[in-house]
C-alpha cells in the first residue's frame, strides 16, 4: 500500500471516527468542552489535513483535490450522523412499546448497516482517488507516517 492510500485511509479513519463518535450528544470528545458545532469540527479536521499536506509539500492543485474529498466525506458523514439520531429515536420508541415490532427493528438495523456500508465504500473510493492525486514519493511518506503511528500504539 502506498503513501497516498495510507494518508487517505488514515485521514478517512480519523474522519469516520470523528463523524461517527465525535458529534454524539452534541459533544466532541466529551471532556474538552461543551457542545461542538459540526463546522468547528470540520475546521479542526481541515487544519490537521493542511498540516499533513504541508509536510508532503503538496501542490495547490493536490490540496484542492484532497480537500474536495474531505469536504464530500464530511458532508456524507454529517448526514449519516443525523440519520442515526433519527434511528436511535425509532429504536427507543420500539423499546418503549408494549409489543415491539421485530420486523421494524430488524429493518431499521439493516438500513443503518447499509448506510454505514455505503459510507465505508465512499471512504475507500476517496482513498483510491487520493492515491491517484499524490505522487509516489508523497505516498511513501504517508506510508512511513502511518507505520510510525501504528507502531506507537
Amino acid at each position: 500500500m502506498n503513501t497516498k492510500n495510507k494518508l487517505m485511509i488514515a485521514g478517512s479513519a480519523v474522519l469516520a471516527f470523528v463523524l461517527l463518535t465525535g458529534f454524539r450528544g452534541g459533544h466532541f470528545g466529551g471532556h474538552f468542552g461543551g457542545p461542538r458545532d459540526p463546522e468547528r469540527v470540520k475546521q479542526m479536521i481541515t487544519w490537521k489535513l493542511d498540516d499533513r499536506l504541508e509536510d508532503l509539500k503538496a501542490s495547490e492543485q493536490q490540496k484542492q483535490a484532497i480537500h474536495g474529498l474531505k469536504d464530500s466525506l464530511f458532508e456524507d458523514g454529517k448526514r449519516l450522523f443525523e440519520e442515526n439520531k433519527g434511528a436511535r429515536g425509532q429504536m427507543v420508541e420500539q423499546w418503549e412499546s408494549a409489543n415491539p415490532d421485530s420486523k421494524a427493528v430488524h429493518a431499521l438495523v439493516d438500513a443503518r448497516v447499509d448506510a454505514f456500508r455505503a459510507f465505508a465504500h465512499k471512504v475507500a473510493d476517496s482513498a483510491l482517488q487520493a492515491h491517484r492525486i499524490l505522487t509516489p514519493e508523497q505516498r511513501q511518506q504517508v506510508t512511513e507516517n502511518v507505520r510510525e503511528h501504528m507502531n506507537a500504539r
